[in-house]
């Protein structure tokens, strides 16, 4: 995420000039419609999952309006690059859901200058994994169903806090999706449990979560960096490593080329299968819980 902060800080800084004057106003504006019932609130989701969860928290709530900020971005926030549009969106909004975890740092700057948006943080209570050397803690957090169970919690508590109108139906919203994700994470772990194979190479460092969930075992990561393809060097040292752990399954993703995976798999006999970190996919209450599902159904073929 580190590149992402000087690929944007120009950006910022002339949108923090552009929309801190603008701060003020909406002080005074969002004070004098407190008491109007019909007031929309609106909920800025950082990326997809928390635009996902969003959504299933706020349902058939009267007046809330959910927006995914990245739309229609094509991967991860690793490939995020903020416009001007997005700090109007974000101007816009009283409740700002985010990730956490680190994911969402390079908006630092800009959120300090709204001091009147409402910033959730959904990793709160979260324990990360650390990433390797200095990578700083992993953020994937909501590839892991359990993860995403607790976000979806604090989103809905803030919301209750932020909204507390109708925080009633964003309290019963919570809980009638979380036992949708536990019953999806049972049915998850009913097949995966059973597995013999639990050796996987992965795309790039998106599952450690969802594999700590599972029992997974990544032995190998082919591009740290979705986009930053392996040196000739690294390329060999990983069909090296499959060879040695005769891995079978290596996972890209669908958000990104899978040249490097097919590279591997030709030289070592294995097969490219796709799992889905849920970072893009319809704008529906369900995508979360379907994608999880096809992800399932690939893991008990390319396992068994």
């Amino acid at each position: 995420m580190k590149n992402i902060i000087a690929k944007i800080t120009s950006l910022i800084l002339v949108s923090v000039v552009v929309f801190s004057g603008c701060t003020s106003q909406k002080s005074n504006k969002a004070s004098s419609d407190a008491g109007d019932k019909n007031k929309e609130l609106t909920v800025a989701a950082s990326f997809y999952p928390m635009y996902i969860f969003s959504l299933n928290v706020a349902k058939d709530v009267p007046n809330v309006k959910v927006i995914d900020m990245t739309k229609p971005m094509t991967g991860c926030l690793h490939d995020y690059s903020i416009t001007t549009d997005d700090m109007k969106t974000l101007d816009a909004a009283q409740v700002f859901v985010t990730n956490g975890a680190g994911m969402e740092s390079f908006m630092d700057k800009v959120t300090k200058q709204m001091p009147n948006l409402k910033v959730i943080d959904s990793s709160t209570g979260i324990q990360l994994i650390k990433g390797e050397g200095d990578e700083g803690d992993n953020p994937h957090l909501w590839v892991s169903i359990s993860n995403a169970i607790t976000q979806v919690k604090n989103i809905g508590e803030q919301l209750a806090i932020a909204d507390p109108k109708n925080s009633q139906k964003y309290k019963s919203n919570t809980a009638e999706y979380v036992v949708k994700l536990e019953a999806q994470r049972d049915k998850m772990h009913k097949v995966l449990d059973t597995m013999p194979n639990r050796d996987i190479v992965t795309f790039h460092e998106a599952f450690p979560y969802f594999a700590k969930e599972f029992n997974l075992n990544i032995v190998g990561v082919i591009e740290r960096e979705p986009g930053s393809a392996p040196s000739a060097k690294e390329l060999q040292e990983s069909v090296e490593q499959v060879k040695k752990l005769k891995v079978k399954a290596l996972f890209a993703e669908p958000q990104y080329p899978a040249k490097s995976a097919e590279t591997i798999a030709k030289e070592t006999g294995s097969k490219v299968y796709t799992l889905d970190p849920v970072v893009t996919g319809p704008m529906e209450a369900d995508a979360y819980i379907n994608i999880m599902d096809s992800n399932l159904k690939v893991l008990q073929e390319a396992l068994k």
